[in-house]
């Protein structure tokens, strides 16, 4: 057995993480990681593994996450219906976090002597696992060879060819990152502050254009069912995704500010979340009251953007998941959407807590709670401040 320090190294079979395994086993003994929170296929992580091995780490793993990062993460996003700058539904950036600490704590159960990943200086995920990394294994060295030697993409392909490894180390036309939560897409248009996404550069392909719906069970504010079946979550967010993709649902441009203080645009193709998060939010506004709505979105807006920026360990987290979750008490029902090409929108919902309920009156039409009297007092009083103040100082 060699005596090399033992390295953890986030691997994802890329060019990266290729070159970093190659490099680094030179001094280390590497014990190549992936976090399948989704977006992987078995075939796809059985390629993974071999060309790990290949490249010569000691020992590769696998941790299922899926389970853990819905329950963990995702259900939190819909409970908050986070999105950033309205747009984006935080795919890659609550993946990225996830893995990030996911790796941090089987380094520190192995007690490896160093960790590394293959970030780039120019993005935000260097910045979600150095922070995962700090908190979970201090005092652990963070080797980031792509960043450090701010290697290009020749150099990497150069250093592995010089090695023996043979690879199609082709740049594809678009870079797609396909995870539970939906799939990012990068490309010449993104690049810029201009240009959409061609439709091949999606990949799901638009196959149907006949409207259709669909009803959703939530339960406590958890997506637990589709057109009356039962289902679990994380498999209900995948046969959502299966029904609504094919319409070209969920397919917009990000643009936001990235955790290093640069401007980013990135394609996404994230149909269910955000179908979910707008059946849910539609949900909550018949069953929670308007101070809940209005509290709810002074703390998701911040949950959020923790999130995006690695912090997902900070304490202040776990305190605003304990208040979204108290408010998902009455967010039971069934939420009704209708699905178009390239379109969605919800149709309404059936619930035991709607308060929206002929008993208490109609909106515009009749009231069956107070009396004209009540009212002519209640406006008097909601008044009487701004009648003092034109009285005071005159009126405009």
């Amino acid at each position: 057995m060699s005596n090399k320090p033992i390295l953890v190294l986030a691997y994802s079979g890329g060019l990266d993480t290729s070159y970093c395994a190659a490099s680094l086993s030179e001094n280390y003994r590497i014990h190549s990681v992936i976090v399948d929170t989704g977006g992987f296929s078995a075939s796809e992580l059985c390629a993974v593994e071999e060309s790990a091995l290949q490249l010569g780490v000691e020992k590769h793993t696998t941790l299922d996450e899926t389970d853990a990062f819905y329950s963990r993460c995702l259900r939190y996003l819909v409970f908050g219906n986070v999105l950033r700058n309205n747009t984006y539904p935080l795919s890659v950036s609550a993946e990225r976090v996830f893995q990030a600490v996911a790796i941090a704590r089987y380094a520190r159960e192995i007690g490896a002597d160093a960790v590394a990943h293959g970030s780039t200086g120019a993005g935000n995920d260097q910045v979600r696992f150095d922070i995962a990394f700090n908190v979970l294994l201090p005092g652990v060295p963070v080797i980031t060879p792509i960043r450090d030697n701010k290697l290009s993409r020749e150099d990497e392909i150069t250093f592995l060819r010089e090695r023996g490894v043979q690879r199609n180390w082709e740049k594809a036309l678009y870079s797609i990152n396909k995870g539970l939560w939906g799939t990012t897409i990068g490309g010449r248009e993104t690049l810029g502050s201009d240009g959409f996404l061609p439709e091949e550069a999606f990949p799901t392909p638009v196959t149907k254009t006949e409207p259709e719906m669909v009803s959703l069970q939530f339960t406590h504010g958890e997506l637990t069912g589709i057109n009356g079946a039962t289902l679990a979550p994380v498999d209900a967010i995948r046969q959502l995704a299966d029904i609504a993709q094919p319409f070209g649902i969920g397919r917009d441009i990000h643009v936001g500010d990235t955790v290093i203080g640069l401007k980013g645009r990135v394609g996404f193709e994230a149909a269910a979340p955000l179908i979910i998060i707008r059946a849910h939010h539609a949900l909550e506004k018949h069953t929670l009251t308007r101070q809940q709505l209005a509290l709810k979105d002074q703390l998701a807006a911040p949950y959020g953007a923790m999130l995006h920026e690695g912090q997902f360990l900070e304490p202040a987290m776990r305190n605003i998941e304990v208040f979204l979750e108290s408010t998902q008490r009455t967010v039971t029902g069934t939420v009704n959407v209708q699905l178009a090409p390239y379109r969605f929108h919800v149709t309404g919902i059936v619930s035991d807590g709607d308060m929206m309920s002929s008993a208490f009156g109609s909106y515009g039409e009749m009231n069956n709670a107070w009396t004209g009297d009540d009212v002519r007092g209640f406006s008097r009083i909601a008044s009487n401040q701004m009648m003092m103040y034109y009285t005071v100082n005159g009126h405009e």
